[in-house]
């Protein structure tokens, strides 16, 4: 009698992967709204210094260093029923809508009063975003042990990604400038934004139900000892390291959009199509990176997009002598790696908390993933930080949306290398952790007994 062959597993049934994929709505939305909108919205909506409006924008999201790991802890410890990570899934889904709401709903102040209001706003939103954020990036691991499977899932979550950034980077400036960039035109900003937010994390949560939970993560007890185990793990430090380089690269590009449309492209409503030229390439190359991934390796491909987005930055440093047509296309190439840099370094994370669990025997995804988003989120949070400073150091002058004001020349120079050169620079700097990276076995192995215990 012939051997019987093994059945392999189904994979997860489509509503879960199309479903997880929805939260992403919430993550590019939160992740691109704020630091496109929120610096500009203080300094030339609400009259906020440049140098307090970006503490006000910085110190919120600063706090993820300290509360993303703390929930990737609290949510390994959990035994809820219904899935553990889903009641955090749930938690955020119902506070991070209306706090981002509220954050331009603010009453009618100036200065360092609405500063300080948004700043209390934006922290609370900050919480409620990485206690949805933190299990939400922890889950594919989790659901299964197959890498092809695995992709599958991030497959869809970078996809509907794509379609976040796009959207709320083209609907919120929008929005918010229809009717002269008011405070009335920001609060329906906010309350379209929000309502776009809530979509992505209930729907996330309600498809989840029922999702397999093929393996379990391992949370340390403590920030110190989360950051411990991260020193001993060379891989995870470099590609954290190289993605927080980039992520901050972004930020300050992002922070700089609203700025370059206005003062270098002589209009605030030419954030819209700037930002299609950026987010636009994001569906339509990301294929095209994955299959060069598939082909190439994923850390050839990472080089490839890293060099482009160091190129398509320095390009846009000559829009002021060469004009907006060098601009658009600039920020054309920029979007191009960047569609890039959003799938390839989840990829490279996914390969590299694969193998060590496959290596030591311990699902420690969660503490690696709230450590990678809290480096992520901060950088980005720095982006826009970095960005006000070379606004307040060149002499940039504040105003409310009545009242706007001439910018000295200082400004209008520091304007575009803050978008260009700044970012440029950062990237190059990312090269050398991506050259010390090393990529390890992606496929996954049943953990020996002798590894049960393994550090």
């Amino acid at each position: 009698m012939p051997a019987a062959v093994p059945v392999p597993e189904p994979g997860l049934p489509r509503r879960i992967r199309v479903g997880y994929g929805l939260g992403s709505l919430c993550t590019g939305t939160f992740a691109t709204v704020p630091g496109l909108i929120l610096l500009y919205y203080l300094t030339n909506v609400l009259a906020v210094p440049a140098a307090v409006a970006g503490a006000a924008v910085f110190l919120p999201k600063a706090w993820d260093v300290l509360i993303n790991p703390l929930v990737g802890a609290l949510s390994d410890r959990s035994r809820l029923p219904g899935g553990p990570r889903r009641a955090f899934l749930l938690t955020g889904a119902c506070t991070l809508p209306p706090l981002f709401a509220l954050i331009f709903a603010a009453p009618p102040l100036r200065g360092a009063a609405a500063a300080g209001y948004v700043a209390v706003l934006f922290l609370l939103a900050a919480t409620a975003y990485a206690v949805f954020q933190v299990p939400y990036v922890t889950m594919p691991a989790e659901m299964t042990e197959d890498p092809h499977e695995r992709g599958r899932v991030l497959g869809w979550r970078v996809g509907f990604l794509g379609v976040a950034i796009l959207l709320s980077g083209a609907v919120a400036p929008a929005v918010a400038h229809a009717d002269g960039g008011t405070p009335a035109s920001y609060r329906l900003m906010g309350a379209v934004v929000a309502v776009l937010l809530a979509v992505g994390m209930f729907g996330a949560w309600a498809a989840t139900r029922g999702a397999p939970e093929a393996a379990r993560s391992e949370g340390e007890p403590s920030l110190r000892a989360q950051l411990a185990v991260a020193r001993t793990h060379r891989p995870f430090l470099h590609l954290a390291g190289m993605w927080t380089l980039q992520a901050l690269a972004i930020g300050v590009m992002l922070a700089g959009v609203q700025y370059f449309a206005t003062y270098t492209l002589g209009s605030a409503g030419a954030v819209t199509p700037l930002f299609a030229c950026l987010i636009g390439p994001l569906v339509l190359f990301m294929p095209l990176w994955n299959r060069l991934a598939r082909h190439r390796g994923v850390r050839y491909a990472q080089w490839c997009a890293s060099l482009l987005y160091t190129a398509g930055a320095l390009l846009l440093a000559f829009t002021p002598a060469a004009g907006p047509a060098v601009g658009y296309t600039a920020v054309v190439l920029v979007g191009i790696a960047y569609a890039g840099l959003q799938l390839l370094p989840l990829t490279m994370l996914a390969d590299t908390l694969a193998a060590d669990a496959a290596r030591t025997g311990r699902r420690r995804a969660a503490t690696f993933t709230g450590l990678w988003t809290a480096a992520e989120t901060l950088a980005f949070a720095l982006g826009a930080g970095v960005f006000a400073l070379v606004l307040a150091v060149t002499g940039f002058r504040s105003s409310d949306a009545a009242h706007q004001v001439e910018q000295p020349a200082a400004a209008l120079t520091g304007i575009t290398a803050g978008m260009s050169v700044l970012p440029a620079a950062l990237a190059a700097a990312s090269l050398w952790l991506l050259h010390r990276y090393r990529e390890p076995a992606t496929e996954s192995r049943p953990p020996t007994e002798e590894h049960t215990h393994a550090d």
